[in-house]
């Protein structure tokens, strides 16, 4: 039961709306040529920059619930930690220690997993992102799944390898591939079994789509894993540099889907009596797949062409709401008492707003990893559907289309508390083109500017920041080149207020490690109530 929040003495906040701004992916760079926000003309978040009411924000490690410092955030766990006013342990964090204590392996799930291929001398599978970025998957967890598979004498295993080209090295695929064959053959020889790489493809052709965004890349990939279609190769690693060579410039995000055969036939396809587990521990990128496996008849998305009776299982549930999947092997965090709940609670009406791409984040991982609404007579969430193009090739995204529908909402007066979310420093960064990013950020610049006037002009407050960096580390330097950075930074997030009847009222805090966690409070506050006790302190004091 949410508690009832209390009013701040002398304090009702503003007559008008208080509107969250998110510039998902735009962080606190170096200030040189290696900073897109640094690079690009943004006047309007340079000024905010420099008043009295701003702030540096934590957006990555244990600030957002990763397992160390050296864990970037993302936008699952920034939104997570905005909506929730406290830090959660999250995907990574959660599996590790599972793995750790071992408990994902004494689950009844991981039990089912074996039981099933070694009842049916069948083959188990591993389908997910092949790299250690951290922010879906994590290469090791997979190394600790398959060797415990060789221990509790599982004979045959098929891994169906995404590359990854955006949380790390954009040209990086190799490594992790050959890597994993190296630990195939060394699992191989000591246990007599059969262990392969059986397919795979880039992240974002093969498999891993969201918020159905674009069912082809999900029937991509069910081509390739289950149904084992797509250009022959003799080993995943003959795979990836055969698309090099043809292809200099190619980011292994994009690599196309692959198949390994031998005599031409391909080594592992999923079938029946087969188990299959996703390694990814987000969800956005798996429920679609997660779907193909586990829908019925009703599935009507693309011709599945064959559907094998397997065991599917994801390394966490993807979604809690909707039961995808039925079968996981760690739980996800449980988080209640959002701002959301606490809003309805208090019959305060709110909207969320941004494209497909980020729509997730304000709507379901802002409320605590549940889909749908909280109290639909409180609550409007508004998706811009987004194209389907190469955000490199429309960098404007749909900021727009975003900043009109919001202003709509504003003006309409029914609305109390409102948040968006703008897409475009993160989904543009990931491609890596500095002139790209460069327009991305001066379109989300813009718009910032229409909207905090908007909100000027009912007497409202606008607050503004971001989910995690991106935008502002478009290169690193390595052995004295540059290398193009796709991944999300480690760097600070800005967070400001613009309070169109600030006269002095409160100040910014003094906290020892002030991250995105602390965001929820300071907007109770700034609607005029007092921060509940269980979340973390708020951002600003008042005198």
């Amino acid at each position: 039961m949410v508690q009832k929040l209390k009013k701040i003495k002398d304090f009702e906040g503003r007559n008008g709306p208080l509107l969250l701004i998110i510039m998902d992916g735009v962080g606190i760079g170096k200030k040189d040529e290696s900073d897109g926000v640094f690079m690009a003309n943004m006047p309007i978040l340079d000024g905010l920059m420099q008043s009295q009411l701003y702030l540096p924000l934590q957006a990555h490690g244990t600030a957002v619930g990763m397992p160390t410092d050296e864990d970037m955030g993302n936008s699952e766990v920034g939104h997570n930690a905005l909506g929730a006013g406290r830090v959660f342990p999250q995907g990574a964090a959660l599996v590790n220690k599972s793995i750790e204590s071992q408990n994902i392996f004494q689950s009844e799930t991981w039990g089912n997993l074996i039981s099933r291929v070694k009842e049916n001398n069948s083959t188990f599978h591993f389908l997910g992102l092949l790299s250690d970025g951290n922010v879906h998957s994590n290469i090791n967890h997979l190394y600790k799944l398959v060797r415990k598979c060789a221990e509790s004498g599982v004979q045959k295993v098929r891994i169906h390898a995404l590359t990854d080209g955006r949380d790390v090295y954009e040209r990086s695929a190799l490594t992790y591939i050959e890597g994993c064959e190296n630990l195939l053959k060394d699992l191989n020889s000591q246990y007599k079994v059969d262990y392969r790489i059986a397919s795979g493809g880039g992240r974002m052709i093969t498999t891993m789509d969201r918020y159905q965004a674009d069912w082809d890349v999900v029937k991509n990939g069910w081509n390739t894993h289950v149904l084992g279609k797509g250009r022959a190769f003799a080993s995943a690693s003959e795979a990836i540099q055969t698309y090099y060579d043809e292809d200099p410039e190619i980011n292994d995000q994009f690599l196309p889907p692959f198949v390994i055969t031998e005599e031409g036939k391909p080594v592992g396809p999923i079938e029946d009596g087969d188990s299959v587990v996703c390694i990814n521990f987000r969800g956005d990128r798996v429920v679609e797949i997660s779907m193909a496996f586990e829908g019925g008849n009703d599935f009507n998305q693309f011709e599945r062409e064959r559907v094998p009776d397997v065991l599917y299982a994801g390394m966490m549930q993807y979604d809690g709401d909707l039961h995808i999947p039925k079968n996981y092997l760690v739980n996800p965090p449980v988080i209640d008492n959002s701002v959301s709940e606490f809003l309805c609670n208090e019959k305060i009406k709110s909207f969320a707003i941004s494209e497909t791409q980020k729509f997730g984040h304000v709507t379901y991982f802002w409320n605590g990893n549940k889909s749908g609404y909280v109290c639909r007579d409180y609550e409007e969430f508004i998706e811009i559907p987004s194209d389907k193009i190469q955000f490199q090739k429309a960098p404007k995204m749909k900021a727009h289309e975003i900043t009109e529908k919001t202003m709509e909402l504003l003006r309409s007066g029914k609305y109390k508390f409102g948040r968006l979310n703008f897409p475009n420093g993160d989904m543009v960064a990931h491609a890596g083109v500095p002139q790209s990013i460069i327009q991305a950020l001066e379109t989300v610049d813009q718009c910032l500017g229409e909207l905090i006037d908007a909100v000027k002009s009912l007497n409202g407050i606008a607050v503004i920041t971001a989910d995690h960096g991106n935008a502002d580390e478009m290169f690193t330097m390595k052995k004295g080149e540059r290398v193009v950075s796709t991944a999300h930074s480690l760097n600070k997030v800005p967070f400001a207020i613009v309070d169109s009847g600030y006269k002095g009222e409160y100040t910014m805090a003094t906290l020892e490690r002030p991250g995105l966690s602390n965001i929820a409070s300071t907007l109770l506050n700034l609607l005029g109530y007092e921060r509940p006790e269980m979340y973390d302190p708020s951002l600003i004091n008042f005198k």
